[in-house]
């Protein structure tokens, strides 16, 4: 399945691996109800809390998708993957998992606790700078040297289907709630996530509305959906949301997202600022910066729901919760 397109069925077939390993099982996250948020928003707002997965985020959901589905051979000779921090910990907790060597080439300036948490699951972390090396380059070249096998953060079948686990599960959670989702809000970096999701909301409501938050400067989803082809971000460093730094859509996630998109968002540093105070204030929960760019985008007014008729239900991903304490202080205090 390395180069064919996800479908639902493939999603299907992660939430069964994810669930049933005896050693692997994901957390079922919990979908958040908050009244003082439908009042502000005028929609019954309902967020999927990611920072309480195994290893604080969505990404481990993917990771071990791919990793469980290894042969012998290839687990004896290991994984290498590239990450700034979220996917870096979850292919590390997943190898740890399945006993499974396992190579993170990471940037110099990413995140603190992302670095540490990902060495303290037994990752080796290979590091580099952002502006004047090539990270893929650097673990292509460990992975043909070990003859290791790496694992993309997004565009790859196994970790978009993984992902899409996200989606499955919190439809099904809405409609014990006797809720049908209309509209989706999603982070969005390479697009692994969003692609998945986007599958698992479909097959359940094909006339869902799914919209891709990023980071202002970032928001290279959004361009991409206005102009029809992928669009390149001019820098991938220095910015807040630092788990959204892709430098452009994924190859196999655009061919998901540029039909299963309805639109884009780009939020400021002050509006997920903003939405991270919230989520700690009112919803108690501690979110990351780019784990916030959809509530940031409900937040902020980007999103609007339409008046009159039945009152539609809105689901915010909320993708992670690895942030720095400088970072999160610094951002309730703005």
């Amino acid at each position: 399945m390395s180069d064919t397109v996800p479908t639902f069925a493939d999603v299907e077939a992660a939430s069964a691996r994810l669930r049933d390993h005896a050693k692997g099982s994901a957390v079922l996250t919990p979908l958040l109800h908050s009244p003082t948020l439908d009042r502000l928003v005028g929609a019954t707002v309902l967020l999927k809390a990611e920072p309480l997965q195994l290893t604080g985020s969505f990404k481990f959901r993917g990771a071990f998708n791919r990793l469980v589905q290894l042969t012998p051979s290839e687990r004896k000779a290991g994984v290498v993957a590239w990450s700034s921090g979220n996917h870096a910990q979850g292919v590390a907790a997943a190898a740890a998992l399945l006993g499974i060597p396992a190579v993170i080439v990471m940037p110099t300036d990413a995140p603190a606790i992302k670095m540490a948490n990902t060495k303290a699951l037994g990752a080796e972390v290979v590091t580099y700078d952002r502006e004047t090396e090539d990270r893929e380059a650097i673990a292509r070249g460990i992975a043909a040297k070990r003859g290791a096998v790496i694992v993309p953060s997004y565009d790859d079948p196994h970790i978009i289907a993984g992902q899409g686990t996200l989606g499955l599960e919190f439809m099904a959670q809405a409609t014990s709630m006797g809720l049908m989702v209309d509209d989706v809000i999603c982070p969005a970096g390479g697009g692994g996530l969003i692609a998945g999701v986007g599958l698992a909301v479909h097959h359940a409501n094909p006339k869902a509305r799914i919209y891709a938050a990023e980071p202002a400067g970032y928001d290279d989803h959004k361009r991409s959906l206005t102009s029809g082809q992928r669009e390149r971000n001019v820098s991938s460093s220095n910015a807040l949301c630092d788990a959204l730094l892709t430098p452009i859509p994924g190859v196999l996630t655009w061919s998901l997202n540029r039909t299963g998109l309805s639109g884009g968002y780009a939020v400021t540093d002050a509006e997920v600022c903003k939405a991270m105070a919230f989520a700690f204030e009112t919803l108690k929960i501690v979110v990351e910066p780019g784990g916030s760019v959809a509530l940031a985008a409900l937040l902020a007014g980007h999103h609007v729901v339409p008046s009159g008729g039945a009152r539609r239900t809105v689901a915010v991903v909320l993708s992670g919760g690895n942030v720095d304490q400088a970072t999160f202080t610094a951002c309730l205090g703005t």
